[in-house]
């Protein structure tokens, strides 16, 4: 039967309102964003006005409480924006080429590799000292490039497998797993290693603590995240078409196997700079991009750009709850993300499994 005028003209119609409906709802996670960014720059331990906080930033006002605002909260505030966003998408991207709703940073083991090198570098290099009162990581520059290299050296021996053994998407996933439980196994062992302070610097960077933020460490992620995030999008029909079986993909004339790796390879750097920065930060990975396919459904072309912004907020009302929660004390972020992660991330797979 031919596509009538009207039935066309009717089809074009529901989809204009679907790209409306999808742009409504980015539209509103922008504002949800903005206003979130200003409720964590108000409260703390001193309550700041609103009008003062956007007097502060559109004046570069620095005096009195806008110092708090520049100087303290601000850089807090865009750490766990930058941060939650970069781990989400990882997230996504890991899931759409691993076909795999499980995927993500924490999962596939890139934080459990991160975290036994930073134990290096604190165990063999001094990196962690102590005070009079406090155990701290001294040598942040150390800790970070080690963290890093072993979150690279993770990804390189999962993507090393699938070239040599032609292993699955869901061979990938089992690959990480089991070499995330090696690094696991490799940071018990500096545990059992280090001394007292050592062992209380290891501990306290796993914690996954976005107090350590600074201008530099934020300008590198921001960096890294920018150029993937429009290299993602570029790639979207791709992605849509990977989730539609790797044979309809190559159909269609996507090279999957370039974009698995390269999809893998650009999330994982992601993400490694990121933990690298601020140690372990669970579940944002997994959150963002479940949420995200909730409200959006599977089309990247708003997938990518839903996602970061859910993990950026999921991230930010995590540290603004944890900063505030028991006041005057500042949890680190990691312990609220994985304790309140975990039974929102099962409500959200027993909801789908009712659907």
């Amino acid at each position: 039967m031919e596509d009538t005028p009207s039935a066309l003209s009717s089809e074009g119609g529901r989809y204009q309102a679907y790209r409306r409906r999808k742009r409504l709802l980015v539209a509103l996670l922008v504002v949800a964003v903005a206003a979130a960014v200003f409720i964590a720059l108000s409260i703390g331990s001193i309550k700041i006005p609103f009008s003062r906080v956007l007097s502060s930033l559109l004046l570069f006002d620095r005096s009195g409480q806008g110092r708090i605002v520049w100087d303290v909260r601000l850089v807090r505030v865009l750490a766990a924006l930058l941060v939650g966003a970069s781990l989400s998408l990882s997230g996504t991207m890991m899931q759409s080429v691993l076909r795999n709703s499980l995927a993500s940073p924490y999962t596939l083991g890139l934080s459990s590799a991160a975290a036994f090198g930073a134990s290096v570098a604190i165990v063999f290099f001094g990196a962690g000292t102590s005070t009079t009162s406090t155990i701290i990581v001294s040598d942040i520059f150390t800790v970070a490039a080690s963290a890093f290299a072993f979150s690279l050296l993770s990804t390189a021996a999962i993507l090393i497998l699938t070239l040599l053994t032609t292993i699955s998407a869901e061979g990938m996933v089992l690959a990480g797993i089991a070499i995330g439980s090696i690094f696991s196994a490799g940071l018990t062992l500096m545990q059992y290693l280090a001394n007292s302070v050592q062992l209380s610097a290891i501990v306290s960077w796993t914690f996954g603590d976005l107090g350590r933020a600074n201008w530099r460490s934020l300008s590198i992620i921001a960096a890294t995240l920018a150029p993937i995030l429009l290299l993602s999008l570029f790639f979207r029909w791709d992605f849509n078409a990977m989730d539609s079986g790797e044979d309809t993909a190559k159909g269609l004339g996507v090279r999957t196997s370039a974009l698995r790796i390269g999809g893998m390879l650009a999330s994982s750097i992601l993400s490694a700079v990121v933990v690298s920065s601020f140690g372990t930060i669970a579940f944002i990975g997994l959150l963002g991009p479940h949420i995200a396919r909730r409200l959006f459904g599977g089309d990247h072309r708003f997938l990518l750009i839903a996602s970061p912004l859910i993990g950026a907020l999921v991230l930010l009302a995590s540290d603004t709850l944890a900063r505030t929660i028991l006041s005057p004390m500042v949890l680190p972020v990691g312990i609220l993300t994985s304790l309140l992660g975990g039974p929102l991330f099962i409500s959200l797979l027993i909801a789908g499994r009712k659907r």
